[in-house]
């Protein structure tokens, strides 16, 4: 039987409140530097990237180039396109390029409380990431922002149930829903292998960026619970449009709790009301 821990919020606050960066001023170069492998890494055009945050291509190469110095409204911005955390972007250990491979986890005690700290499985990552396209790829609504979601519930119902990590991603929050960090390099490694394809497309009149399957997932690297659960949230939210798929994210407690563009804490599915807790907290106690 699992046991329901009593971690309050306010333990969890003052934990994020003493969990800071040593960070270091920055040069216009660096700045530069890190905004142009950033946009690289997400496979955007200098065009597409100026567009979207609202100044002139000549402005961006400028900033790229380190001959221009860059705003806090328009690095907010570029961390809200480029999906980066400020206060990471501004620590001297800021690595674009970090190893994004991981295969055990931690543990840490707090005030005696056992928090499960996620560090991420990239093959386990791969095969559910191949694993549910494999069954909705097909769907047209199913583009990189439903793609997120789908993976942002399956590893937090996952958590909430069996208080073990399903994949070891970290999720950040961001305007249009949780993001599950270092997607973009994993993404990247698979197209490489061609293991995937990204296809660049239009929804109701909206560009998506869609990717399918070029193998199939191997289902020996998920146990029968693990499956259980992906399938659950596939038959569940697959085939929302990605709107109401955000809308929904927006209101489950891990993402209400969590600062904008900071990590969201796992902990937190354990303060889940209905419609989304997975979990009967209520015949557990009894027990």
């Amino acid at each position: 039987m699992f046991i329901f821990r009593t971690f309050s919020l306010s333990l969890y606050f003052s934990i994020m409140k003493n969990q800071t960066e040593m960070n270091t001023k920055l040069s216009k170069k660096q700045i530069g530097q890190r905004v142009t492998e950033l946009r690289k890494i997400k496979g955007l055009s200098q065009e597409d990237l100026a567009k979207s945050v609202k100044i002139s291509r000549s402005s961006l190469a400028q900033i790229e180039l380190g001959n221009r110095g860059v705003d806090i409204l328009e690095l907010q911005k570029l961390s809200l396109k480029l999906e980066f955390s400020l206060d990471e972007f501004m620590s001297k250990d800021f690595n674009v390029n970090q190893d994004v491979e991981g295969k055990t986890e931690s543990k840490s005690k707090e005030d005696n409380e056992r928090i499960s700290v996620p560090t991420l499985q990239v093959g386990k990552f791969k095969n559910v990431l191949l694993y549910i396209l494999e069954r909705c790829a097909g769907k047209p609504n199913v583009g990189e922002t439903v793609l997120y979601k789908l993976l942002y519930f399956s590893d937090f119902n996952y958590y909430e149930l069996y208080e073990e990590h399903l994949t070891g991603a970290k999720y950040r929050k961001l305007p249009f829903g949780p993001v599950p960090q270092k997607m973009d390099t994993i993404i990247n490694q698979m197209i490489d292998k061609e293991q995937l394809q990204r296809v660049k497309t239009e929804y109701h009149g909206y560009p998506q960026t869609r990717y399918l399957p070029l193998e199939k997932a191997d289902l020996t690297e998920l146990k029968a619970s693990e499956k259980e659960v992906i399938d659950r949230v596939i038959e569940q939210m697959s085939d929302w449009s990605a709107s109401a798929i955000s809308n929904y994210s927006h209101k489950d407690m891990p993402w209400l709790a969590s600062k904008d563009g900071e990590e969201i804490n796992y902990e937190l599915a354990f303060y889940r009301d209905t419609p989304f807790s997975v979990r009967n907290y209520g015949e557990e106690n009894e027990e």
